[in-house]
């Protein structure tokens, strides 16, 4: 069972920074792909991005394309998602997931394990 743990939401002004942390649990993080989706009140969670387990593939909406980048370190059993140049419309509650995934990356939610989220607040 993995447990994950998302940190590092906050409020900030349009055009800022933030990083996401997401902590998980467990010895087989690296056997894991992870990603990162959000959420707003009364509209279905959407994707954002995706790592493979070993980080050598990553995925993005189209809506965070050049803006957005996710990373992991395995050693650390962690996974980032550094979003730059925010705008108010990403504003939302972010979720990290976790799924066995020998190859690739998962964009759908198909997820097994999700976390509790974090929010994200952008100020325009």
């Amino acid at each position: 069972q993995v447990q994950l743990v998302e940190s590092g939401g906050g409020l900030v002004q349009a055009g800022g920074s933030l990083r996401l942390s997401c902590a998980a649990s467990g010895r087989t993080f690296s056997s894991y792909g992870m990603g990162w989706f959000r959420q707003t009140p009364g509209k279905e969670r959407e994707f954002v991005a995706a790592i493979s387990r070993r980080g050598g593939n990553t995925a993005y909406a189209d809506s965070v394309k050049g803006r957005f980048t996710i990373s992991r370190d395995n050693a650390k059993n962690t996974v980032y998602l550094q979003m730059n140049s925010l705008k108010a419309e990403d504003t939302a509650v972010y979720y990290c997931a976790a799924k066995l995934l020998p190859h690739g990356v998962l964009e759908r939610h198909e997820y097994d394990h999700w976390g509790q989220g974090t929010q994200v607040t952008v100020s325009s």
